[in-house]
């Protein structure tokens, strides 16, 4: 062996039991190497973070329209209540009303689920400004959706 060779078998037999002496010892380019790691990891999550970006206000009354498998287009409102990501509220529309039995927002989707009747329906849907599209389902039927808050017709959020 080489007598760098064995320096450096040595200085591994040699390892202190603190990280602070270990880096000490193995000097600059250890460090850079640490500290560059750290930084990549860093932006890494900084960057998760802002792609789910912040929750933006989903409590209020929305309106618009809905079609079916038979492209009947359908009047509905949504009564919308977050908190804490789980939501609750009202789905009315021109075939009847109904009472929101799960729902859930994530960043900007959002998650709605219904009782049409004995047949369970999902909504799942984009929050973009103050605008709700995406699609319904509920048994053999279902198509897009789209609705838009309405200015003035705050629901209340629920007290803590």
């Amino acid at each position: 062996m080489r007598a760098s060779s064995q320096r450096k078998v040595w200085r591994l037999a040699k390892i202190p039991t603190s990280a602070a002496k270990y880096a000490a010892e193995m000097g600059h380019p250890f460090r850079v190497a640490l500290l560059s790691s750290l930084l990549v990891l860093c932006c890494f999550a900084v960057g998760q973070n802002a792609k789910s970006g912040p929750k933006a206000d989903l409590n209020g009354n929305y309106e618009g329209t809905a079609k079916n498998a038979a492209g009947e287009v359908i009047k509905v409102t949504f009564e919308l209540s977050e908190k804490q990501g789980t939501v609750s509220g009202m789905i009315r529309s021109d075939h009847g009303d109904f009472a929101i039995t799960g729902g859930k927002q994530e960043g900007s989707a959002v998650t709605l689920e219904f009782d049409a009747g004995g047949t369970a329906g999902t909504i799942t849907l984009k929050l973009s400004d103050d605008t709700l599209s995406g699609t319904w389902s509920a048994g053999d039927d279902g198509g897009p959706v789209e609705v838009k808050k309405v200015a003035g017709k705050e629901t209340p959020k629920e007290k803590s």
